[in-house]
């Protein structure tokens, strides 16, 4: 600065020298007195001296004032730029999104949090306080903007709130905004500055804290929560226990806190139990455990006590969980499950001693007696009311003896629950079946059709197919209509892994509405036939289960009935 003041100087003592000169020159050319010209030049030159200096005095002045101004434009500066890194780096550790809103203007601007949180470019985002306010979700925009306008016209200087703003792609996000309003000097708003900041992740948080609290509260289970610490073998103390544990235990939350949970423990309580979980504890693993426990008032009851350990975000064990409930009820269920089983395995047992001492014992007395009665048949008996009583005897004889021999069918299929299976035509099944009822089929010539087409071969047990079908053949033949031709179906469909023979006649069925769930009965009968024993269908039913299969009935009176075996045709 100094040197540009002295060439500026001495620029200007050159030039007014040179026009003196000049003018000197000038003069001395129109007049001739000498002495008086020299007189005026060295005046002229006085002058020029004295205003060079001052003119450099004035300068250097003015210099002096331009650098202090300069050194404090400088500093501004220096003030502002660092301000501006400040709020950069501030903005960039708190990911906020800032916000300059000047009031009176309507005008907005954001920084990059607008971008980088939202993801709306520059070009996206508006420059008023319309494209700010478009942007908060509508259950929250009214609420939101009569707080911000109530804040401005209450003139205080914060404000906060919360709401859901809208991202570029669509989405909401949960903000936190602060906002600080600047006035003027007669306290006029003329300027709001303020921070969102996303809480999304802390929102949802929130919410599923939320939601645990009130599933801890409304669990009808036990809960506690106690200390991570493990300390002498003692269960760590409690810290929280839920409303259904003091339903449980009869304890009130104060005078539970601080304890641990070795105050349920009792005389009859399971001590390989606790230490299978002083073990765990040890281990810090969970686990399950069922003993005996006590309530405040020294009752007893059963409970299935969990312990989970809970770990924090650096994995460091945090609390330990425990989930109870009371299996009072289960347990003595149990109990009474298994006196039951106990008991019906004894029955089971002494039923079928008397079903052995019932078939066998008894067919020897049986036969003698029938032989007996079959030789005073050949003895002529004059006295008639006494042939009445023996005719009367032998049929009950003979009667009691046919049941003896249902009886032991039934036993031989009970006795065999795993049969022996192979695998068999069934056009050969058929013809042995056709073959025993040939009598019954010349006698009543039913239409039959056979449908083996997709399925020919059948993995099941020989003799007790044939009696199964003979049994349902005998039944459409007996129960035939008297009103048309008898016709019967039988089908064999495939799926899977299972087989299905269908059983179709055109008889005069069966009433189910009434008698469905007596359909398989024993010694259960549906019509008035003087033959009719109700032991067939039993017998079906129960050869069929012993094969692994299923049996179905479908039926309406007047139009016939349709079986439906399934049996499992791959292993």
């Amino acid at each position: 600065m100094k040197n540009k003041t002295n060439q500026i100087t001495i620029t200007y003592i050159l030039i007014s020298l040179f026009v003196a000169i000049v003018c000197h020159k000038l003069f001395q050319k129109f007049t001739y007195n000498t002495s008086y010209q020299n007189y005026n030049f060295l005046k002229d030159l006085i002058f020029i001296t004295f205003t060079g200096i001052a003119y450099k005095l004035i300068l250097s002045k003015n210099d002096n004032r331009n650098s202090e101004i300069f050194e404090k434009l400088k500093n501004t500066n220096d003030e502002i730029k660092e301000s501006n890194e400040k709020y950069d780096i501030v903005a960039k550790a708190t990911s906020d999104t800032i916000w300059d809103w000047k009031i009176q203007e309507d005008r907005l601007t954001w920084n990059k949090g607008i971008e980088l949180i939202f993801g709306y470019s520059q070009d996206e985002v508006g420059s008023s306080s319309k494209w700010w306010f478009e942007k908060i979700h509508p259950e929250d925009s009214i609420k939101m903007s009569i707080k911000l306008y109530s804040f401005i016209e209450q003139k205080t200087e914060n404000w906060q709130d919360q709401y859901r703003f809208k991202c570029a792609d669509g989405t909401y996000k949960y903000v936190l905004d602060r906002g600080f309003l600047l006035k003027d000097e007669e306290g006029k708003a003329i300027r709001m500055i303020g921070a969102i900041q996303d809480i999304t992740k802390q929102k949802e948080e929130e919410q599923r804290l939320k939601l645990l609290e009130t599933v801890i509260t409304q669990s009808k289970d036990s809960i506690i929560i106690t200390e991570p610490d493990f300390k002498n073998s003692e269960i760590p103390k409690i810290i929280y226990v839920n409303p259904a544990f003091s339903i449980m235990s009869g304890y009130h939350t104060d005078e539970i806190i601080g304890k641990t949970p070795n105050i349920f423990k009792g005389p009859n309580s399971d001590q390989q139990e606790y230490k299978k979980l002083i073990t765990a504890l040890k281990k810090r693993e969970e686990c399950l455990i069922e003993t005996i426990s006590y309530k405040k008032n020294k009752e007893e009851y059963w409970v299935r006590f969990s312990m989970i350990p809970i770990y924090n975000t650096e994995n460091e064990l945090s609390h330990w969980i425990s989930i109870q409930r009371d299996v009072s009820e289960e347990k003595k269920q149990e109990k009474e499950k298994e006196q039951l089983i106990r008991e019906l395995t004894q029955n089971n047992k002494d039923l079928k001693q008397f079903s052995y001492i019932t078939s066998h014992n008894l067919r020897a007395p049986l036969s003698n007696l029938t032989g007996l009665l079959d030789l005073i048949e050949d003895i002529p008996i004059e006295n008639q009311e006494l042939k009445e009583i023996l005719n009367g005897f032998s049929k009950s004889t003979h009667l009691l003896n046919d049941t003896i021999n249902d009886l032991v069918k039934v036993i031989i299929i009970k006795d065999n629950p795993s049969i022996q299976k192979e695998a068999v035509p069934l056009k050969e099944i058929f013809e042995n079946v056709f073959n025993q009822l040939s009598f019954q089929i010349e006698l009543y010539k039913p239409i039959i059709k056979l449908h083996f087409e997709k399925v020919s071969i059948l993995n099941t047990n020989k003799a007790y197919l044939e009696s199964i079908l003979i049994n349902l053949l005998t039944n459409a033949l007996k129960y035939k209509s008297e009103n048309r031709k008898l016709k019967i179906t039988i089908t064999a469909n495939e799926t899977d892994n299972a087989v299905y023979l269908i059983c179709k006649d055109n008889g005069i069925g069966i009433d189910l509405e009434r008698h469905r769930d007596k359909v398989f009965g024993l010694y259960q009968r549906f019509h008035n036939y003087p033959d009719s024993k109700g032991l067939g269908l039993y017998l079906v039913k129960s050869q069929v289960e012993s094969m692994g299969g299923t049996i179905s009935i479908e039926s309406e009176v007047n139009k016939g009935t349709t079986f439906t075996l399934t049996f499992k045709n791959k292993q």
